[in-house]
């Protein structure tokens, strides 16, 4: 296993990591905003499990597999946008009842949704091929355990974090909620969000 000294420059690492502004920081509060609280911690639980998806296939060398191929980062991003605008599509099209509102997903929903938007993201799989193998101490163990509990305790910070980000945006939406304009506003920024991330994609460049 690695020492402890590598437990806490990883640590840090990854503190620094999440507090950069980024696309799982403006999904959960997007989430969080739009649909309370709740939505937010399922945005979180979502990301989640999508870190823990990516430690396991990085641990067991899938990633690395996928990454070397070269037409995967351009099919995976490609995915991701079409996903991103299809929701943009269908939180705008909410409003076709003649309700102004965000319509009011399932939970289960949500977290499918940021599960889906983290995996359809090529950049989080190069994140993990290039970032945990850094932290593994040759000697300590075998490489896949050794990446499976740094990644376990990556995915339980981020998980951490981005629930205190859903609180927040659940905050945001009670302040806000009682103002007429907020539920329309509501709808097209959960919709531009995804617009934006969707975007982001399309222009992403692989990484030399």
């Amino acid at each position: 296993m690695p020492d402890l000294d590598t437990f806490v420059i990883f640590t840090c690492a990854v503190a620094l990591l999440l507090v950069s502004p980024g696309p799982n920081m403006a999904f959960v509060i997007g989430h969080g905003v739009s649909h309370g609280w709740r939505g937010g911690v399922a945005a979180a639980l979502g990301i989640s499990v999508a870190d823990a998806i990516l430690t396991l296939l990085t641990a067991a060398g899938i990633t690395g597999l996928v990454a070397a191929w070269p037409p995967s980062f351009d099919i995976i991003r490609f995915a991701g946008a079409f996903y991103l605008a299809w929701m943009a599509w269908k939180t705008l099209r909410s409003d076709a009842a003649g309700g102004s509102r965000v319509e009011c997903v399932p939970l289960k929903t949500v977290l499918v949704r940021a599960t889906l938007n983290s995996l359809l993201n090529p950049k989080a799989l190069l994140f993990f091929i290039v970032f945990l193998p850094q932290f593994v101490v040759p000697g300590h163990g075998a490489i896949s355990a050794q990446l499976l509990l740094l990644g376990a305790l990556l995915t339980l910070l981020a998980f951490i974090f981005h629930v205190g980000l859903g609180l927040f945006g659940g905050a945001m939406s009670r302040r806000l909620g009682g103002r007429g304009r907020f539920a329309n506003l509501q709808k097209w920024g959960l919709a531009s969000l995804f617009g934006a991330l969707a975007l982001r994609l399309v222009v992403m460049q692989r990484p030399a």
